[in-house]
């Protein structure tokens, strides 16, 4: 399986939020709130009007989690900021890791990479994986990766096509020149925790349309492990 297939695969899953006994402009506004997210929304009503305002998460027709409205409708998150501190998460966004995003840009994705580079460089250990698709990309952010490659004991590889020149750098940073097409089309950041579960995560997606990324975020060890499973298994050939 390749990445482009890992997304597809989440991709086929989407999920359902169930809005019960609330106000119409409820669903509205959560339709508005995961406009870029692979994620239905609905209302209903229970025959008793009973519970009021709670919201139903399911997958394939299967319950997940169940939650107070106000706990998920938050009119201070935006969208735009993909929270991957788990610890700032609500009932039902805790749910929500491995639910495709659409069409992000720029600016999203590299919101999005900041906050696993963070949480590497707060642990200080463990292996912190990035494909920026070609190496003129990551020319442009070698400030911020060679502080990464000199903090603790991180290990820290970054993927790249060669359109131009392996950037020299005085760091323990390795650089893996790759042409397969999912290194040129893929933008990923996945560090393995420093072994601990609770600290693995991952961001990846692709490039379907010029600069704009479909893909998904997702705290599953499982999930993080395969996709670093995949990368060091499949890409050997690095320049240090």
């Amino acid at each position: 399986m390749s990445l482009s297939e890992l997304i597809t695969g989440v991709e086929d899953h989407e999920k359902r939020l169930t809005v019960y006994n609330a106000p119409d402009s409820a669903a509205s506004s959560l339709r508005e709130q995961f406009r870029d997210r692979n994620l239905s929304v609905s209302a209903e009503r229970t025959p008793s009007g009973k519970p009021t305002s709670f919201v139903v998460l399911s997958e394939d027709d299967t319950f997940v989690t169940a939650a107070n409205l106000g706990e998920v409708l938050d009119p201070d998150d935006s969208e735009t900021d993909p929270g991957f501190d788990g610890e700032a998460y609500r009932p039902i966004l805790d749910h929500l890791d491995e639910t495709m995003f659409t069409s992000y840009d720029i600016e999203q994705m590299v919101a999005a990479s900041r906050e696993i580079e963070d949480r590497a460089w707060r642990v200080g250990k463990g292996t912190l994986h990035s494909g920026f698709q070609q190496l003129s990309i990551l020319e442009d952010q070698m400030d911020i990766y060679e502080q990464l490659a000199e903090k603790g004991s991180l290990n820290v590889h970054a993927y790249g096509a060669p359109d131009t020149d392996v950037p020299e750098h005085d760091t323990d940073l390795t650089i893996h020149v790759e042409r397969a097409d999912e290194i040129e089309q893929s933008w990923f950041v996945v560090y393995d925790g420093a072994g601990v579960d609770v600290n693995k995560c991952a961001l990846l997606a692709e490039e379907r349309e010029p600069r704009a990324f479909y893909g998904f975020w997702t705290y599953d060890p499982d999930t993080v492990d395969w996709i670093i499973d995949h990368l060091e298994s499949t890409y050997g050939l690095v320049e240090q």
